[in-house]
């Protein structure tokens, strides 16, 4: 297949990239750079079936070459980002999810959204399966993201149903990896990266909040499970061994044999307590299920951000 990755040089957008090519497909990889960054893709600049377009998908994508799927990762992800980016989180989540569907349209392509756990908001129900509406405050700070992906999710939904479009939803839970920002904002980055500097490790309230975290290999495995499937979605795609900010703090420090100890300060608005998938209906319909356990997946990414850090010292 020809395949449109938009975002596709961000953090999981150019991993995708590298997966695509690896199984033989062709990829267009539209990013406008707001947080993508080039030197996540350059190592692709010299393959054949690569092609780089500098375009923001809230922008008309007419121009846009023709393609067999469209597979949309085109937004700020990290609080970070979509807190200092708030009305074009929202932009993207609308205008530029509209965009690429009508691309998709336009192909009799098919259409993939990469939607979040976030859509669940601070949740009652736990795990989270996706029969679970949410919990989301719709005004507060985080909603800007939230509300985004959940618009697009209906919009994908709308399109399916009205136009008969091919379409794919997966909610992606807490991912990390290399090609991650050094200050992207996000806990798992945060946590290695002070622990590298020999910084204490900031823990917001008092460290029982859970999150799950899913290496990035796994992740994107589960996204070519889903668009190969013929599941419209929406899909958990997560690791379901769910962790205290604690007990990930403590592993930081004892895989990189930090010595620096931890910070705490106070809980930020809208925080959710608890994060964990419930990954049945992937591992029923997609057989797929993570394979790579956060221990590993710290020791596999923990040298990318020494890497990086070496590079700015």
């Amino acid at each position: 297949m020809r395949v449109l990755v938009a975002g596709g040089a961000g953090f999981l957008g150019s991993h995708l990239c590298d997966a695509l090519l690896a199984r033989g497909d062709e990829v267009v990889c539209v990013d406008n750079f707001v947080t993508g960054r080039s030197e996540n893709v350059a190592h692709l600049s010299e393959h054949d079936g690569f092609t780089l377009v500098d375009h923001d998908v809230t922008e008309p994508c007419g121009g846009l070459p023709a393609v067999d799927a469209v597979m949309n990762l085109a937004s700020p992800a990290s609080p970070k980002d979509y807190l200092a980016l708030p009305l074009e989180t929202l932009a993207v989540g609308s205008t530029g999810t509209r965009n690429l569907l009508e691309l998709a349209r336009r192909d009799d392509a098919r259409f993939f959204v990469a939607s979040t756990s976030e859509v669940y908001g601070d949740p009652l129900v736990h795990p989270q399966s996706e029969s679970y509406w949410g919990h989301v405050n719709p005004i507060g700070e985080r909603s800007v993201y939230d509300e985004a992906k959940r618009f697009s999710e209906a919009l994908t939904a709308a399109y399916r149903r009205t136009l008969g479009l091919d379409t794919r939803i997966v909610r992606i839970f807490n991912t990390y990896g290399p090609r991650m920002q050094v200050d992207d904002g996000r806990v798992v980055s945060n946590f290695i990266v002070q622990a590298l500097r020999g910084e204490p490790l900031t823990i917001y309230g008092d460290g029982s909040q859970t999150r799950s975290f899913c290496y990035v290999s796994d992740e994107i495995r589960g996204f070519l499970a889903l668009l190969d499937s013929d599941e419209p979605g929406p899909v958990n795609i997560g690791n379901p061994v769910e962790f205290t900010m604690l007990e990930l703090a403590d592993l930081v420090l004892e895989s990189t044999g930090s010595s620096a100890g931890i910070e705490y300060r106070p809980l930020p608005s809208d925080d959710p307590r608890q994060r964990r998938p419930d990954i049945t209906v992937a591992r029923e319909r997609l057989g797929w299920e993570p394979s790579i356990g956060l221990r590993e997946g710290l020791e596999l990414t923990i040298p990318y951000f020494a890497g990086q850090l070496a590079l700015t010292n």
